[in-house]
């Protein structure tokens, strides 16, 4: 019987199943500290967005999530530590059984999804569902005694090619710097979060920049079908998708999405390891992992019409699972880096104070921070505040009002407060352009950053007002 199913197993991509599970299980824990880290001043009963607010006006068929049935500051810091505890089992869940690496990896899904699914605004970036596609995927690979399932490698080659076909094409149709080869002219300083070598990328020559771009659209919108090619070609392709993202990892924070497709690079390898004595697909096994197939197939429908289709959207699930998703990343470029900086004031006509963010610029002096691939997720959405005000429609007045009130929990997803023994009467926010300094500017002064002040982004505001 066993015979039957010789096909459905790939025992000499052992080494890629490893260090697939084992990176994925990693980014688990990444996103469960983040998660515990910040979700009583982004999400809490007394957050920015609470979720309990959420739960009441959206149902579990909207947004499946086990908050439904209960929800608590307490009881959502435990989905978050059963995640930890529970991505610290996956790294060493080689050694389980094969139900017992099922039941591990499906519940971390669910707790994760659960987290997703009443997360809003704050998990809406398309790693969070690259994250759970990929997971739920991660189900069916099975510990390192069983044989790598043929499908489910498939399977994660497969969504590494959405990942990668699907942000070439929208680069290609979104901007024109990207077809004239002019968009990194801009992008290493106006992305959403720089990092320590994002000012010196910014710098090189612009020839340089142009090769860049260049290489860009070959990996993604060539290199992507070659993952499919027979061996070693596909291994080979696989490199150079981890090489690219090597490249983004130095010259930017994009929290575990550089991770995550590095991640998937590895399923379409044959990592030369040797590869220990394995058992073939037991047939019920065998017959889960075809249909799983099946419905990811029937799934892929959506992405690859949106992918075709004239009107390309990125980063859409199409379904509450998060399964079957279509991705993409920087259809447009912005060309001037603004940054909405906070401020606070005792009283009218006194000192303004500056708040610091974690990641984000503020201080011209200070380096870029190297975050990745942990998410701050106030920061990131204060660089889309920046592109719009309705990107804080939901969260600033009441980050604002948690400024006024020195907040506890608010004030713990900054660096720095400016008034630690009592709040601000007056809390504003101001629009600065920022643009690196040249190296004869940053011998001159020190500073990283030059910032222009352009306006008021939010005049300034008491308690008072607020009510």
């Amino acid at each position: 019987m066993d015979a039957m199913w010789e096909w459905a197993a790939a025992p000499e991509y052992w080494g890629a199943r490893f260090v697939v599970a084992h990176l994925l299980a990693l980014t688990y824990l990444i996103a469960f500290v983040c998660a515990l880290r910040q979700f009583r001043g982004l999400l809490g009963e007394r957050g920015l967005t609470p979720i309990p607010r959420y739960l009441a006006r959206v149902g579990f068929r909207d947004s499946p999530s086990l908050f439904h049935l209960h929800y608590s500051d307490r009881f959502f810091a435990g989905v978050c530590w059963a995640g930890i505890v529970g991505s610290v089992l996956a790294l060493v869940a080689d050694l389980a059984p094969l139900w017992a690496w099922l039941v591990l990896w499906t519940v971390l899904w669910l707790l994760y999804l659960s987290i997703v699914n009443v997360g809003q605004v704050w998990y809406s970036f398309g790693w969070e569902s690259l994250l759970l596609e990929a997971g739920f995927l991660a189900i069916f690979l099975g510990p390192a005694h069983v044989a790598p399932p043929t499908l489910v490698l498939w399977l994660l080659t497969w969504l590494l090619f959405r990942v990668e076909f699907g942000a070439g094409l929208i680069k290609m149709r979104g901007d024109s710097c990207w077809r004239d080869l002019t968009a990194l002219y801009y992008h290493h300083e106006t992305q959403p979060m720089p990092g320590p070598l994002s000012r010196w990328f910014h710098w090189l020559p612009r020839p340089l920049h142009e090769v860049e771009v260049l290489a860009n659209h070959v990996t993604q919108l060539v290199v992507p079908f070659l993952l499919f090619a027979p061996q070693p070609v596909a291994t080979a392709a696989a490199v150079v998708v981890v090489v690219t993202q090597g490249w983004l990892v130095l010259s930017g924070n994009f929290a575990w999405l550089n991770l995550l497709t590095i991640t998937l690079a590895f399923s379409a390898m044959v990592i030369p390891v040797p590869t220990p004595p394995v058992s073939g697909l037991p047939p019920w096994f065998a017959v889960l992992v075809l249909l799983v197939t099946v419905v990811f197939v029937v799934l892929s429908y959506w992405p690859v019409r949106n992918m075709l289709g004239k009107r390309q959207v990125m980063n859409r699930s199409f379904n509450k699972l998060h399964l079957g998703n279509t991705y993409g990343a920087f259809g447009s470029i912005t060309r001037t880096r603004y940054e909405v900086v906070l401020s606070g004031a005792d009283d009218v006509g006194g000192e303004w104070r500056e708040y610091g963010f974690r990641g984000k610029p503020g201080d011209p002096y200070r380096r870029p921070p190297q975050v990745a691939p942990y998410h701050l997720r106030l920061d990131w959405l204060m660089w889309f505040l920046a592109l719009s005000p309705s990107y804080g429609r939901s969260w600033l007045p009441g980050l604002v009002r948690a400024l006024l009130r020195n907040d506890e929990q608010v004030l713990r997803l900054l660096r720095h407060n400016p008034f630690p023994d009592r709040p601000p009467k007056l809390v504003r926010a101001d629009f600065y352009r920022y643009r690196f300094t040249t190296r004869a500017e940053r011998e001159e002064t020190g500073a990283f950053w030059v910032r222009t002040r352009v306006g008021d982004f939010v005049p300034p505001v008491s308690l008072d007002d607020l009510e």
